[in-house]
């Protein structure tokens, strides 16, 4: 590296720390000063800078960090220090909210990630549907007594029958929940947003889930 280029390294650095007045290690500004100077500049400014007693280095095990020499700083007087200490308790007052709201929208994010989406629920309806129309239909002969069938398979085919409408009307009201939480945010109607989503209801083909 050339002594120009080591030079303004150098400055750089110094200035950061000064600015910053805070301890930092070498990847630390590396990373920090936004990868402008490469980290071998880096590294070699904060030695640089060490040796000639413009920063100070404390070595905590095998860990290096550097701060500003704080002798080199202007002094500052008991309202300069007391009017810091109002900002930074207003600004940990601000960090606490920030994070508490922040946890409150990854959890939100969570529950909304659990569910279905819209194009899943409508996929698992219509085949629910088309399920649930099946078995009424063969229910419905069973009852005509056009298929002879045992007492055993009856009852098979009616628990299969209640288990189906149950997955109906809980993948119905899951349907409904989504449709809900969207309106929250929208502007039109609910009829609106069915239609521009492509959901087509039970109420549409006049199909109402049927008793167990």
């Amino acid at each position: 590296m050339s002594k120009g280029k080591e030079a303004t390294a150098c400055k750089a650095v110094l200035e950061y720390l000064i600015q910053q007045n805070r301890p930092y290690s070498a990847q630390d500004v590396f990373q920090n000063m936004g990868k402008d100077l490469g980290k071998t500049a880096v590294v070699r400014a904060l030695e640089t800078l060490a040796e000639t007693k413009q920063i100070k280095e404390k070595i905590y095990g095998k860990q290096k960090v550097y701060v500003a020499d704080q002798s080199q700083l202007p002094a500052l007087n008991e309202n300069e220090i007391k009017a810091m200490d109002q900002q930074i308790t207003q600004l940990t007052g601000q960090l606490q909210q920030s994070q508490v709201e922040t946890q409150r929208l990854e959890g939100e994010l969570q529950n909304y990630k659990s569910l279905l989406s819209t194009e899943e629920a409508k996929a698992e309806l219509q085949k629910t549907i088309r399920d649930v129309e099946q078995l009424t239909a063969k229910i419905q002969q069973l009852k005509e007594g056009r298929v002879l069938v045992s007492k055993e398979d009856r009852e098979k085919v009616l628990k299969r029958r209640n288990h189906y409408v149950k997955e109906w009307r809980k993948r119905k009201r899951i349907s409904m929940d989504i449709v809900g939480a969207v309106l929250e945010g929208y502007q039109k109607t609910k009829r609106q947003l069915l239609e521009e989503i492509g959901i087509e209801t039970d109420e549409d083909h006049s199909v109402v889930p049927p008793d167990i």
